[in-house]
C-alpha cells in the first residue's frame, strides 16, 4: 500500500552538493529510458500490443514491473517518513498490508481475469454485472489514475526543487515529457521494461543510504539502543502497544490493523487496482499471469527494510525530526541522509533512483488510464466498432491528454498542503468499494446484475461519510488520519456488501450461461491456446501455489523478530 506523512514538503536547506558526475549519471539514465521506448516500438502493431504488450511478456519481467509500479517515490519518501514517525510498525504495510492480497490475486483472482480475456479491471464488471457498473467503475478509475499520477509529479517537483534547485514547473514538465515520450512511443511494453530498469535503479539508490546510515549510528545494535532510549521499546516492535484501548503512535489497534489494513484496504488496492493488475494481464499465458504478483511478493517482503532503516536512522540522527523546532519534517528522512552521507557519484545514483521511482509510479497510472479510457469508455460508449488502427492512434492521443491532465492536477495539487493525506484516503473511497463488488461477484453466483453498481455507490458514499463527517467533524474520536483510513475502509466494505445483498434479493440474477468462467465454481470455456502455452511452465519451482504459500510463510516468519 502507499502511504505518506500528512503532506510532502521538504525543509529549506536540503540542497544536495551535486556536481557534473551526478548530472552525467542522470543524463545517461534518461537516454536509456528513451532508448527502451524506441526499442519497444518495433513490437507495437495492434492496440493489444500497445495496451497489453500483446500478452507476450515472461513472468519475471511482469513480476518486477508489478512491484516497481507500486514503488513510486510517494511510497519511498512516505514509507521512510512512516518509519521515522511510527518506527517498526511500518512493516504492517508490507507483511500484512500487501503480501496476503498479492498472493490472493495470483492464486484466486488472476484465473478469472486472464481466462475471461478482459483487457482491464472494469471490463470484468461489464461481463459479470452490467453496463452501469462498468461505466461507473471506469469513470472513477480514470479520474483517480490521473489524480494519483499528478500527485506523483507534484511530489517529484518538490523533491527536485529542494535537492537540485530546479523550479517546480521545470521538474513537472521535464518528468511529464519523458513519461509521455516513452509510453506514447512504445506503449505498455516500454513502461514495463522501464519499470524493470527502474526497480534496479531504485535498489541502487536505497542500499547505499541504508548501509552508510547504519554505519553512522553504530550498526543495528547502535540503532536499536538509540531508538529505544529516545522512543521506548514499542518503537522497535510491530505489535507492541496495539492492544484495544492501548495508546500507540499509529493510532490503530491490532483489530483495525488486521481488518482495515490487512484485509479491506490492501485487498482493495492490490486486487482491483488496474495500474497493478495490468502488468499481470500482459503476461504470455495464465501461469505467467498468476506468477506475476507472486514473484513480486518476494522483493516486496524485503523492500520494507530499505525504507524503514533510513527512517529509523534519521530519527536517531535528528531526534526532534517532525517536531516544530527541528526544521525537518518526517518526509525529509531520505533527502536528509542523501545530503549528509552520500559522496558524489553515489549521490547521482540516489537522485536518479528517486526520479526513477516517481516516473515508475506515474507511468503505471498513465498506462492504466489510457487503457481504461480507450477500451472501457471511448470504444464502448462513444466511438464503437472502428478498425483496430483507429484505437491504436486514439490510445496514443489519450496518453498525451492523460499526461497533460496529470501535469494540470500536479499544479492543482501544489495548492493543497495536505494532498498526501487525502491520497491515502482516496484508496479507501475508490478501491475498497470496487473490491467488495469483485469479491461478492466472483464468489456468489446469485449476486444480481444491478447489485454491482449499487454496491459501488454505497461503498464509496459510506467511506466518504465516515471520513468527512464522522471523523473530521469529531462525531467519533479516532486518534489519527491513518486510523481513520482503516475505519473508513471497513465501513465502506460493510456498506457495499450489505447493499449488494439487499439489492440482489429484489432484482434478477444474471443467467447461468453468461457466468461461465466469471464466478467461482463455474467451468471456464475451453482455451486450448492458453493451456498449450502453459505447458512449458509446469516445473515444480514455477507452481503458483508453491510461490504463493512460500511468500506467506516468509512474510509471517519476518514478523517473529519484531513481535516480542
Amino acid at each position: 500500500m502507499h502511504t505518506a506523512a500528512p503532506h510532502i514538503t521538504l525543509a529549506e536547506g536540503l540542497r544536495l552538493p551535486t556536481n557534473g558526475l551526478d548530472y552525467a549519471i542522470l543524463a545517461i539514465y534518461f537516454v536509456v529510458v528513451l532508448g527502451i521506448g524506441f526499442a519497444a516500438r518495433r513490437s507495437v502493431k495492434t492496440s493489444l500490443d500497445f495496451f497489453l504488450s500483446g500478452r507476450s511478456l515472461p513472468a519475471w519481467v511482469t513480476g518486477l514491473a508489478f512491484v516497481a509500479a507500486n514503488l513510486g517515490a510517494t511510497e519511498i519518501l512516505g514509507m521512510a517518513a512512516t518509519g521515522a514517525q511510527y518506527g517498526v510498525a511500518v512493516v504492517h504495510w508490507y507483511w500484512i498490508g500487501a503480501i496476503p492480497a498479492m498472493v490472493f490475486l495470483g492464486l484466486v483472482m488472476m484465473p478469472f481475469y486472464y481466462r475471461s480475456k478482459v483487457r482491464s479491471v472494469p471490463e470484468y464488471l461489464l461481463q459479470r454485472f452490467d453496463k452501469s457498473a462498468h461505466l461507473l467503475s471506469s469513470a472513477l478509475f480514470a479520474f483517480a489514475a490521473v489524480l494519483i499520477a499528478g500527485v506523483n509529479l507534484y511530489a517529484l517537483a518538490i523533491v527536485v526543487e529542494a535537492l537540485l534547485g530546479w523550479p517546480q514547473w521545470v521538474a513537472i514538465v521535464v518528468a511529464g515529457f519523458f513519461v509521455l515520450a516513452y509510453i506514447t512511443i512504445g506503449g505498455l511494453s516500454s513502461a514495463i521494461y522501464n519499470e524493470v530498469l527502474q526497480f534496479f535503479v531504485i535498489l541502487a539508490a536505497l542500499i547505499p543510504i541504508c548501509v552508510i546510515g547504519l554505519k553512522k549510528v553504530g550498526g543495528w545494535d547502535g540503532l536499536t539502543g538509540s531508538i529505544e532510549k529516545q522512543h521506548g521499546d514499542n518503537f522497535m516492535t510491530a505489535w507492541g502497544g496495539t492492544g484495544i484501548g492501548d495508546p500507540n503512535p499509529l493510532g490503530a489497534n491490532w483489530l483495525t490493523i488486521i481488518l482495515g489494513l490487512g484485509f479491506v484496504l490492501s485487498f482493495g488496492y492490490w486486487t482491483t487496482n488496474f495500474a497493478e493488475v495490468q502488468r499481470a494481464l500482459s503476461a504470455k499465458n495464465l501461469s505467467a499471469a498468476q506468477r506475476t504478483p507472486l514473484i513480486a511478493a518476494f522483493p516486496k517482503i524485503f523492500i520494507v527494510f530499505l525504507v524503514m532503516i533510513p527512517g529509523l536512522v534519521a530519527a536517531v540522527l535528528v531526534p526532534q525530526i517532525g517536531a516544530a523546532g527541528s526544521g525537518l519534517t518526517y518526509n525529509d528522512a531520505i533527502p536528509y541522509l542523501m545530503q549528509e552521507l552520500l559522496p558524489n557519484g553515489v549521490l547521482g545514483i540516489a537522485v536518479t533512483g528517486l526520479l526513477a521511482a516517481f516516473m515508475a509510479g506515474m507511468a503505471a497510472n498513465v498506462s492504466s488510464f489510457n487503457t481504461v479510457f480507450t477500451y472501457d469508455i471511448w470504444a464502448k460508449y462513444v466511438v464503437k466498432d472502428r478498425e483496430d488502427r483507429y484505437y491504436l492512434r486514439f490510445g496514443r492521443l489519450i496518453t498525451a491528454i492523460g499526461v497533460l491532465a496529470s501535469i494540470g492536477t500536479a499544479f492543482i495539487a501544489s495548492s493543497f498542503s495536505n494532498i498526501m493525506s487525502y491520497l491515502q484516503t482516496l484508496f479507501s473511497f475508490f478501491n475498497v468499494p470496487m473490491f467488495v463488488v469483485f469479491i461478492i461477484g466472483m464468489f456468489w453466483k446469485r449476486a444480481s446484475m444491478k447489485s454491482g453498481v449499487w454496491g459501488l455507490v454505497a461503498g464509496t458514499t459510506a467511506a466518504m461519510v465516515n471520513y468527512f463527517w464522522i471523523y473530521k467533524q469529531g462525531v467519533i474520536d479516532i486518534p489519527s488520519d491513518q486510523g481513520a483510513n482503516f475505519v473508513s475502509a471497513i465501513v465502506g466494505f460493510v456498506a457495499g456488501a450489505v447493499v449488494m445483498v439487499a439489492v440482489t434479493l429484489f432484482t434478477a440474477p444474471k443467467p447461468d450461461a453468461e457466468l461461465a468462467g466469471l464466478v467461482y465454481g463455474t467451468e471456464p470455456p475451453a482455451d486450448d491456446e492458453a493451456e498449450a502455452a502453459a505447458a512449458g511452465d509446469d516445473a515444480w519451482y514455477r507452481k503458483p501455489a508453491l510461490l504463493g504459500w512460500g511468500a506467506m510463510v516468509l512474510a509471517t516468519a519476518c514478523y517473529i523478530p519484531y513481535s516480542f
